[in-house]
């Protein structure tokens, strides 16, 4: 078997959105998410309505006829097709999908679809469960008490522990998810963080909402949280 390894962030980023990967590949995963798991966008009807009544409020908040909804993570174009059918009489809505698979075929030709948010635009940024699947690396203690990098052997998956977790990570870990005991793990939430900024960061003027997963700094789960969804399971 060859040795070949690399970090967590590394290979989550291939296995996500790599050629072949889950989020891009149309064999791999020919429904899109939803052919594995729901989120409230998938479940009901009710969240689209939510998010049309935010939408719709923005809009009266800036004071504006047309208004921008961004929808990062936007899969297969599921909550903006329902957000739309919701949106009151009279507001105009420019629709954004941000998403790394290719346009959907059927999608509303209003929905402009992009791999990254749009520049300058005013209304509403809605990531819901976007930011659980921007990969990042793992960190473990090991028998000495020191925080070092998980690596990931490529043909199986096998792991190790890598060098020691060092500069802006280790400050992240510190102050958000410190270690201390031999064998906790961590995920390193600083890619999270910056890929938040840079999405609020697009917006001229409006409101920016994430949904997604999350627990406080002072119980964070001893092995981390990493999950994964195959065909429901």
């Amino acid at each position: 078997m060859t040795e070949e390894w690399q970090g967590w962030r590394e290979a989550a980023e291939t296995a996500l959105y790599g050629d072949g990967g889950f989020y891009r590949s149309p064999v791999r995963s020919p429904d899109g998410p939803a052919g594995h798991f729901r989120t409230s966008v998938h479940a009901s009807p009710l969240f689209a309505r939510a998010v049309a009544g935010l939408l719709a409020r923005t809009a009266a908040e800036l004071g504006i006829g047309t208004v921008a909804l961004v929808d990062v993570g936007a899969g297969r174009g599921e909550l903006l097709t329902g957000v739309l059918a919701a949106t009151p009489e009279g507001l105009e809505v420019v629709p954004y999908g941000v998403e790394v698979a290719a346009r959907p075929p059927g999608l509303d030709p209003r929905i402009v679809w992009c791999t990254e948010p749009p520049r300058g635009v005013s209304g509403l940024l809605f990531a819901n469960e976007w930011l659980d699947n921007v990969p990042v690396d793992v960190a473990e203690v090991d028998g000495e008490g020191v925080a070092r990098y998980v690596q990931v052997r490529i043909p199986d998956g096998g792991e190790r522990l890598g060098p020691p977790v060092t500069g802006a990570d280790a400050a992240w870990l510190e102050r958000w998810w410190p270690l201390s005991v031999p064998g906790e793990r961590a995920e390193i939430g600083r890619p999270r963080d910056l890929a938040w900024a840079r999405a609020v960061g697009s917006l001229e003027a409006g409101l920016a909402v994430a949904v997604d997963y999350a627990h406080v700094r002072g119980a964070r789960p001893p092995f981390g949280t990493l999950t994964g969804f195959r065909g429901g399971r």
